[in-house]
This record gives C-alpha cells, sequence and structure tokens, in this order.
C-alpha cells in the first residue's frame, strides 16, 4: 500500500465507540486506570496508556503515529511549537561542558538560543561554515553534543551537503540534527541522506493554512539517549507537550500536505523565473532557478523540490519597506508557508535584534524582501509584485 494512502488510513489505538473516522479530540487533562498495576505501567513507559495530558494524551499520539508512518522514524514527538521542538532536541543532546557545531546562518531565534540560553547554562555553540568540510571537521571533537543545521537556510537559501556532513558527524558518533522545515519530510527521506534527528516547525505546510503552532522531533532511533531523555524527562519536565486541539487540526492538515504544498511550490519556481526579468528587482534567490549556487546540490538531496521561500533585493532598504508597504494581494506578516503568500523584511524583523554587524556576518542584507508562496494565482501574486516594485 502507499505509504500516503496507509498514512490517510492510520488506525485509532482504541475503537471508538461511536465508529467515529477522524480520531476526536480528547479534551481530558487525566485519565483513569483499571488497577493500580496499570498505572504504574503506564506511567514507566510499559503500555502505551495516556497518563496524563501534559505528556502524553491520544489526539497527539494518533497525530505522531501517522507522521511516523509517513516518515519512517522510529519516533515521534510532537511538541506547541518549532521551537520548542529544537529546544527539547538540544536539551536531550548536550549537557554543560559539551558543544554544538552548526551554521551562523540560522533563524534569529535558533541563534539567540544557542547563543544566548544554552550559553548560559555551559553549552558551548561552534559556529563554522557548513560548505567548508575541512572546518567542519576541525570543529566536531568528543565533546560535540551534535552538528546542526537547517537544510535550507532562512533567509539566505543556503544548502549545505548533507553526505558530507553525515559522514563527519557519524566518524565521531556525533548525531546529525536538521531542522527540515522548508522542505516537507514527506517530499524526500533524510535519513537516507545521514540525518539521525530532524525538527519541524508544523506551524509551516503541515498544519494547513496557518492554523495552529506545532513542532515536531523525528528520531530515527540511531540516538537512543534522545528517545530516553525526551520520553522520561524533558516531557516531563518542561511541558511543552502538544495541545489535542492542534494535534486534532494538524492531523487534518497531514491529509492535503503533499497536494498544497505541490502548488505551492510550483507557484514559487515560476515567480522566481519571472521576477528575474524585471529590471526595478537586482536580484532574485530561490534554489530551483538552475543558475543558482546551490541548485545542484538541492535538486540532488530534495528530488527536484525546492520549497515555498524566495527572496528578492531592491535597492536599498527604504525602497524594500516601500514595496512592501504598495503590496495589496500580499500579506505583510511572518510565517512561512501559509495557504496566503507573505512578505517581510527578514533585517529589521527576525534579525532586528542584532547588530548591523551581526546580519552583514550573516548575510542578512537590508535590501532583502523574504517572500512565502502560498496558493494564489500565480498571475496575481506576479501582478501584484510588479506594481508594488514600480511605483505606478
Amino acid at each position: 500500500m502507499d505509504k500516503q494512502t496507509n498514512t490517510v488510513h492510520t488506525q485509532q489505538m482504541s475503537p471508538d465507540a461511536y465508529g467515529a473516522l477522524n480520531m476526536p479530540v480528547y479534551h481530558s487533562a487525566a485519565f483513569g486506570f483499571p488497577s493500580a498495576k496499570a498505572m504504574a505501567d503506564a506511567f514507566v513507559g510499559r503500555t502505551d496508556a495516556p497518563t496524563y495530558s501534559r505528556v502524553t494524551n491520544p489526539t497527539v499520539t494518533y497525530f505522531e503515529n501517522r507522521v511516523r508512518q509517513l516518515s519512517g522514524a522510529q519516533n515521534v514527538f510532537a511538541f506547541n511549537s518549532g521551537m520548542a521542538a529544537i529546544s527539547c532536541t538540544l536539551m536531550a543532546l548536550a549537557a554543560s561542558g559539551k558543544n554544538i557545531v552548526t551554521s551562523p546562518h540560522l533563524f534569529g531565534n535558533t541563534v539567540s538560543l544557542l547563543k544566548n540560553t544554552l550559553g548560559r547554562f555551559g553549552v558551548e555553540t561552534r559556529f563554522v561554515d557548513l560548505l567548508d568540510s575541512e572546518a567542519v571537521a576541525n570543529a566536531v571533537d568528543e565533546n560535540t553534543a551534535c552538528l546542526f543545521l537547517e537544510i535550507i537556510t532562512n533567509p539566505q537559501l543556503e544548502v549545505a551537503d548533507l553526505r558530507i556532513l553525515a559522514d563527519i558527524a557519524h566518524k565521531r558518533n556525533v548525531p546529525l540534527v536538521a531542522d527540515t522545515t522548508i522542505i516537507p519530510f514527506t517530499q524526500f527521506g533524510a535519513s537516507a541522506l545521514g540525518v539521525d534527528i530532524e525538527v519541524v516547525s508544523s506551524t509551516k505546510y503541515i498544519s494547513g493554512g496557518a492554523t495552529s503552532l506545532g513542532g515536531l522531533v523525528i528520531d530515527y532511533g540511531h540516538f537512543p539517549q534522545l528517545y530516553r531523555s525526551m520520553k522520561f524527562e524533558l516531557l516531563y519536565n518542561l511541558g511543552s507537550y502538544m495541545t489535542p486541539q492542534v494535534a486534532f487540526m494538524q492531523t487534518n492538515g497531514l491529509e492535503t500536505l503533499d497536494l498544497r504544498y505541490r502548488v505551492q511550490a510550483d507557484n514559487a519556481l515560476e515567480l522566481a523565473q519571472r521576477l528575474r526579468q524585471v529590471p526595478e528587482i537586482k536580484a532574485v534567490n530561490y534554489n530551483g532557478l538552475p543558475d543558482n549556487e546551490f541548485h545542484e546540490v538541492a535538486k540532488k538531496q530534495f528530488g527536484g523540490t525546492y520549497g515555498a521561500m524566495l527572496t528578492i533585493d531592491l535597492e536599498d532598504k527604504q525602497s524594500a519597506f516601500e514595496f512592501i508597504d504598495r503590496l495589496q494581494l500580499i500579506s505583510r506578516a511572518t510565517n512561512l508557508f501559509d495557504s496566503k503568500s507573505l512578505a517581510i523584511h527578514p533585517a529589521s524583523t527576525i534579525f532586528g535584534a542584532f547588530a548591523g554587524s551581526q546580519r552583514r556576518a550573516m548575510n542578512v542584507r537590508d535590501t532583502t524582501v523574504r517572500l512565502s508562496i502560498g496558493m494564489e494565482s500565480v498571475d496575481d501574486l506576479y501582478q501584484d509584485i510588479i506594481q508594488a516594485v514600480r511605483k505606478d
């Protein structure tokens, strides 16, 4: 049976009293047990019975099981945001005196988590150029907790070779952790490329039109300490588990993920091709363009799909602001991969708390506008961009 078909028909853990085809939303904090032994077995993980909705809930477990079947993972953990998924993963792997090797080209809050939050607890972050395999190999040592990256950086759209990074990490018995939010995990095989753990903001493509916040940790089982820490420590201690209401919405989002993604990615590619011909736009950055510097590695890794995010560069910061202000169809908003197209100026928003020298080192330019491409007509999106850029 096809993986997508199998996922749509994932069985509920227990038969529903009314034969509901959709998994019900279990609005309950606590769950009863037939005996003291059954309660004890559930709390120490000898059974999968739900204990307390801060750590297990049937609706959330059903969502996790669907993701597990789609991804082929050994374990899946659902959290209440993408940042919660990243934070819990790094906390499960790292400790005081350990280091994390990563790229300087990361989402702003991820950089802050690494440098500021984890740094206060004695975890060192080593920022290196992940395109330089020698530099990466020199940075990874016996105290490295993980090698972490975004498969396509935001907003630089840099793509590192996952297989090369995996080989470096695995020689030291270090897990490769990849934020795969930009390309849905349904579109390519991360594990086959050497990724041990995926972290995903399910707020994006999966939620189905920005209906809810969520995050996923997709664990391929290569480093058992992650499972132990997640299951028996972090879920209990940090209280960042996904709510049943969100799990219900995102389970429904999974069913149309492939269809929506194909429309959005196709729209992004066609727009990128058209916008290159607009003289007022100084540069268009999208990995799907054949002459993009990361086109070949992206094609090799992601099977000919390149995501629904692109950037354009205008004359200066003022031009970028004026362009955003004149947009009529595309929304001025943060987030990515809503059904609606969105525009943002990363340097003054997502990276607004960073000094100018820091932004330059991260290749975040004042001239750049990030576009998240939705499901509208390409012609309508193009016309909106043209009228905004030409100051008509």
